[in-house]
């Protein structure tokens, strides 16, 4: 690109555009009424519904050793009262930075609904039987691919990674994929939560629930 070229960002939308962007959206409910899981379940359901593909998709933030943030996509695999699960291999960027600092971020984005979740929280292991359990779900080519992928670190060439799944295809034959010891679940404990819903004019609505021992505190913000 030369340093003339701009990228091409869409213009700001009109005023005819914003008022058919939301227009029959039921509002959030009242402040007393709420519950953060059973909202987020509601939320969830339309998604699965609506969204083309990747529902559970959810940015995942982490901070390095030096502060520096780190983001990046990872499938949601459990939501209850506990907490937000995934799971990863624990030697990978991600799981470094959770072993050293145990707090993180996720962000929802369903575009379709034009709604968003963000969730903060600390950080903990799921239990090997919560972790064995999900391993056992997984298609057999996956088991194989976590064993061979050394996650986050150099590959010299594709060539490379496509040998290790053979030597690991191979190792396994046709018995059972055991889950590898590198490889868990994490579960964000959140201690805040924020729906934010699209309204024209860019007065979004935006409801926040703050852990406050076994309940929650909830309250509006600005847009």
């Amino acid at each position: 690109m030369a340093m003339t070229d701009k990228t091409l960002i869409p213009a700001s939308p009109s005023e005819d555009d914003y008022v058919a962007q939301v227009t029959n959206a039921e509002p959030l409910p009242l402040l007393s009424d709420a519950d953060p899981f059973a909202l987020f379940n509601e939320w969830l359901r339309e998604a699965l519904a609506k969204e083309p593909n990747d529902a559970n998709a959810m940015s995942l933030a982490t901070v390095d050793a030096a502060g520096l943030p780190d983001v990046r996509m990872v499938l949601l695999k459990d939501a209850d009262a506990r907490g937000f699960v995934f799971y990863s291999n624990i030697e990978s960027a991600k799981g470094r930075e959770l072993a050293a600092n145990p707090k993180a971020a996720l962000l929802f984005h369903w575009k379709s609904l034009r709604r968003q979740v963000r969730v903060r929280g600390a950080v903990e292991p799921v239990s090997s039987a919560e972790a064995d359990a999900y391993w056992a779900t997984r298609a057999r080519p996956a088991q194989i691919g976590a064993w061979a992928s050394s996650q986050s670190r150099p590959l010299p060439d594709r060539l490379a990674l496509e040998k290790k799944i053979a030597e690991f295809g191979l190792k396994f034959g046709l018995g059972k994929v055991p889950r590898p010891p590198h490889w868990t679940g994490f579960r964000i404990v959140p201690e805040s939560l924020e729906f934010w819903r699209d309204r024209p004019f860019r007065l979004h609505e935006r409801l926040v629930f703050a852990r406050s021992g076994d309940g929650w505190t909830t309250s509006r913000l600005f847009p």
